[in-house]
Order: structure tokens, then C-alpha cells, then sequence
């Protein structure tokens, strides 16, 4: 409402200018008089139109911001409801940003310009109406046909601007899933079929957009001949008034400036035309996530100090073309145990581990924790009960302190530094420049394989969960870090019902309880396990 208000008052003073400016020409062609006074008037209302325009515009860009603000936040909240493998990353990462911020025209531009392209024509048409009643008819046609004009160029233009984010959206989504697997798409010799393949991609996406800009440039033009149509009309006709001696020239001129002011409105709302046309394009994706139904599950009162989980004929198959990934795992884990998940790569232990954190749901067979199903709870709430550090773990461009918050953000500084010394991080940390607040780069740049652990360790410890699950703690570590962290790790796990993946000789040591897997099946000559 506010920049609609700037903008009806920016009109009025372009009407005042006019009037004014139009005396200051007449007395110039020595029709009446005019002072000092009117000009310095004139330039008063210019400034102040300026001033009004400066505000419209800044609170048009405040709204577009809330309510990009207010979407993102909307959409993360339903994409981090979403199971990782239910889309690729480059497409959610293309909906976060490319589509969001097309709607910023939408909501910073459209809905303004939709308003003042309506009021302030009718203002300027009623003011020239007032000095000449056929001028005034004359811009009220005009301001008829310009809708028709651009709704003829407009329905081409949604179409090709939705076409044009749908590319977008590919090959954004591509890249990014190519350069997560340049490594494999080296090693088996795909990179110049991959090359050639997002090089026909961007081709095309190309050629959409030319299509795009064409038909806005149709749009513009449709504008400016109705606008030059206009103007001759108003011209011919008070120029054949003056050829006879015009009784008003003040009113003449004042028709002829008022002319730019009259489409002023409707050349915003052309350009805020397209960008609400890219709007409904970027819509059309966002609008299916924003108004599914959130997910359903009980909820909890609060997180259980203890849980006893137990799995009970665990089968999932992820690809139907491939065989079963886990089949037929049964185990239970009392609080304070540890339950060491073994065996070669693509046995089922990375997979056991996403069943029990609902990232994927399993084919047959149940998972219970204090012998509810866990599956009937909301997978955020389900969440809330389990620590998880992954092999690989992820880290902010942001202080070592920030990244161990992110487990639990409303931790104060206190939780934070108990959970550091915890995983052994102030054995490094004291010795930085900062300390815990010393800054680490994207990927945990500036901090050994060794010292990111430890950072993701004291996650785990910040988020102080009953279930703590660790997929390949000590991967990668000469024997001196591990050490150090199966140390941390066995303070991690006490009174905690914890499983980690791993094929350590020497977590598998600490931790006696061993469920060795083959091919997804547990193998049943190992050591046993209570089920």
C-alpha cells in the first residue's frame, strides 16, 4: 500500500509540473505572463516528485525482500522435510535461489505497478479532461488499447518464460550433480560426453531466453506506437486550433507534457508485466511444495532420556533394477550399548543407517524405539531423538564455534565449549589465533581431515541426543587421531544407545558388539548379537 500511495502522490506533482511548466512555455510564446515564483515552483515539485519516486522505490524493494525472505523460509522448511533422495541438490538449490528471486519483480514491482498503471492514467486522462474534454477522451483510448495490446504479447511471453526457467532449472540442477561427480565421470572417461551434453544444454537455454527478450521487445513496442500515436493525435489536433488562433494555449500545452506522464505508469507496468510473467513460471515450480500437506507423524512431548531400539526384519531394494540393499536385519540395542555395524563397502550399513533416521522408509520389517514404531512419528521429531555424524562431514565458511552450533543453534557459549573439550576440539582450537572463534573456510578449509571430525564429533555431543549414529568415524585418520577419537567416541556413547558403521580393527575392538554384514544379509557365523 505504501508505494502505491508514493506513486499516485509522484503523479500529482507531474500533473502541477505540467500545468506550471506549461504556463512558463505559453508566456515565453508571449501568451500571458509567468515569474520567478512559477519557476522556482516547477523546480520544487520536480525535486519533490523526485523524492516521492526515490520512496516508492525503496519501500517497493523493502516489500520484495520480506517476501522473498518469507518464501525461502517456507520453502527450506519443506525441502528439509523432504527425504535428500527425493530430489537432486541442483534442482533444490535452483528453487532456493533462481526461482525465489524471480519472484521479487512480482511482489517489489507487479503489484504496484498493476495499481498505478489503473489510478494514475485515470488521474492524468481527468486532468487533461479538465483543460480539454477531447483530449481527455483521446487518452482514455489510448489507455484502453494498451492492455489489448500487451495481452497479445504477454501470452506468448508466460509461455516462453516458464519454458525458460524449466532449462534453467536443468541445467542449474546438471552442473551442480556433475561437479559433485566430476571425480567418477574422470575416472570412467565421461567428461567430454558430460561436456558436450551441458554445452547443448546451455545452447539451448540460450535460445529460450533470445525468445524471451524478443517478445518483451514486441510488448515495448506495442507501447511506444500507441504512445506516438498519442501524441500526433494531440498535436494535429491543437496545432489546427492554433493555426486559427488557439483560445487556450496554456490547456494545449499542458495536454501535450501530460502526455509522458500518462504512460509513464504503463511503461512500469510493461517491464513489471515480464517479470510477472517469469513470477508464475517460478510459481508454478515453488507453489506444489509450498501448499503440499506437512508431513504427518505423532509428535513428541519431549525427547526420551533413554531409548531401546530394535529392528526387526529389515528389507529396503532403493533401485528396483538392483537387488535388495538390506535384507532381512534384525538386531536390538539397549541403552549404553553399542552395536558396531560391519563389513565391506556396499554391504547395507550406510543404508540401515538412513532407514533408522527416516531418510528412506524400508520395503518390509519395523523399527522400534521404547516399542513404538518409529515410522509413526514425524520424521522432523524423529530427528530430534538421533545425533548423526556422517563420513564425510560438512562445514561452514563460519568460526569453528558456529559450526559446532549448528547442531543445536539455541545452545549458549558455555554448551558450546563443554561440547569442544568433549570431542577433543580445544586440543587444536587453544592454539589458533581465535580459538573457537577462529574462522574456517568452506569445506572446513584451514582444518586437517583429523580436526573436522572432532568439529562434527562435538555436534554430536552439543545435540545431546539418546540415539547416536556415526557412519565411518575414523576413516582416513592415522592411529595417534584415532586414538583420541574413539576416546571422544566412548564418552559420546555412554548411557546413549549408539551404532556406528565402520570396518576399523580398532573400533571394533573398543566396541565388542559386532553385526558383520554381506551383501546387505547379516552373516550369521560371526559373533552373535541379541536379538
Amino acid at each position: 500500500m505504501p508505494p502505491i500511495l508514493l506513486g499516485l502522490a509522484a503523479t500529482g506533482c507531474g500533473i502541477a509540473q505540467a500545468w506550471l511548466v506549461a504556463s512558463l512555455l505559453a508566456a515565453l510564446l508571449g501568451f500571458g505572463t509567468a515569474g520567478w515564483d512559477m519557476l522556482a515552483a516547477a523546480a520544487a515539485l520536480a525535486l519533490l516528485q523526485i523524492a516521492l519516486t526515490v520512496a516508492q522505490e525503496t519501500t517497493a524493494a523493502r516489500a520484495g525482500e520480506a517476501a522473498r525472505s518469507t518464501l525461502r523460509r517456507r520453502l527450506f522448511s519443506r525441502l528439509l522435510g523432504e527425504t535428500p533422495a527425493s530430489r537432486p541438490a541442483g534442482e533444490g538449490a535452483a528453487l532456493a535461489v533462481d526461482r525465489v528471486e524471480a519472484m521479487d519483480g512480482y511482489f517489489a514491482r507487479w503489484v504496484p505497478a498493476a495499481s498505478l498503471a489503473v489510478m494514475a492514467p485515470l488521474a492524468v486522462a481527468f486532468a487533461a479532461a479538465a483543460a480539454d474534454p477531447l483530449s481527455g477522451i483521446i487518452l482514455f483510448a489510448a489507455g484502453l488499447l494498451v492492455p489489448v495490446g500487451m495481452a497479445l504479447s504477454g501470452i506468448g511471453a508466460a509461455m516462453a518464460s516458464r519454458r525458460q526457467f524449466d532449462a534453467l532449472q536443468q541445467l542449474s540442477g546438471r552442473f551442480l550433480d556433475r561437479m559433485r561427480g566430476l571425480p567418477t565421470l574422470v575416472l570412467f572417461r565421461r567428461q567430454e560426453d558430460e561436456a558436450h551434453a551441458l554445452e547443448a544444454a546451455a545452447q539451448e537455454l540460450r535460445q529460450r531466453t533470445m525468445r524471451v527478450l524478443r517478445l518483451a521487445f514486441l510488448s515495448t513496442g506495442t507501447l511506444e506506437l500507441i504512445a506516438a500515436a498519442v501524441l500526433g493525435c494531440l498535436a494535429w489536433r491543437h496545432g489546427n486550433l492554433a493555426a486559427e488562433g488557439h483560445p487556450a494555449p496554456v490547456s494545449a500545452l499542458f495536454c501535450l507534457l501530460l502526455v509522458p506522464a500518462f504512460f509513464a505508469p504503463f511503461r512500469a507496468f510493461s517491464v513489471a508485466y515480464h517479470e510477472r510473467m517469469s513470477a508464475q513460471g517460478a510459481a508454478a515450480a515453488l507453489a506444489p511444495i509450498l501448499n503440499a500437506e506437512p508431513p504427518s507423524g505423532l509428535r513428541l512431548e519431549e525427547v526420551p532420556p533413554s531409548v531401546t531400539l530394535v529392528v526387526d526384519h529389515l528389507s529396503h531394494r532403493p533401485d528396483p533394477a538392483r537387488p535388495k540393499a538390506v535384507e532381512d536385519v534384525s538386531f536390538r540395542v539397549l541403552p549404553g550399548e553399542v552395536l558396531v555395524l560391519s563389513g565391506p563397502s556396499g554391504s547395507g550399513k550406510s543404508t540401515i543407517l538412513k532407514l533408522l533416521m527416516g531418510l528412506s522408509r524400508p520395503d518390509e520389517g519395523r523399527i522400534a524405539l521404547n516399542g513404538r514404531d518409529a515410522l509413526a512419528l514425524a520424521p522432523a521429531e524423529l530427528r530430534r531423538m538421533i545425533a548423526y555424524m556422517p563420513q564425510r562431514p560438512v562445514l561452514l565458511r563460519a568460526s569453528i564455534r558456529e559450526n559446532i552450533r549448528l547442531a543445536r543453534p539455541e545452545a549458549g557459549d558455555d554448551a558450546v565449549e563443554a561440547a569442544a573439550r568433549a570431542a577433543q576440539v580445544m586440543a587444536f582450537a587453544q592454539d589458533l589465533p581465535e580459538g573457537l572463534d577462529t574462522m574456517v573456510g568452506e569445506g572446513g578449509h584451514g582444518l586437517s581431515g583429523g580436526q573436522r571430525l572432532r568439529v562434527a564429533l562435538a555436534r554430536a555431543f552439543l545435540r545431546d541426543a539418546p540415539i547416536v549414529l556415526l557412519d565411518e568415524p575414523t576413516a582416513h585418520l592415522d592411529p595417534a587421531t584415532e586414538a583420541l577419537v574413539l576416546d571422544s567416541l566412548r564418552r559420546l556413547c555412554m548411557g546413549r544407545t549408539a551404532i556406528i558403521a565402520s570396518h576399523s580393527a580398532a573400533l571394533r575392538a573398543r566396541f565388542p558388539k559386532v553385526l558383520e554384514l554381506q551383501d546387505g544379509r547379516v552373516v550369521p557365523h560371526r559373533r552373535a548379537v541379541n536379538t
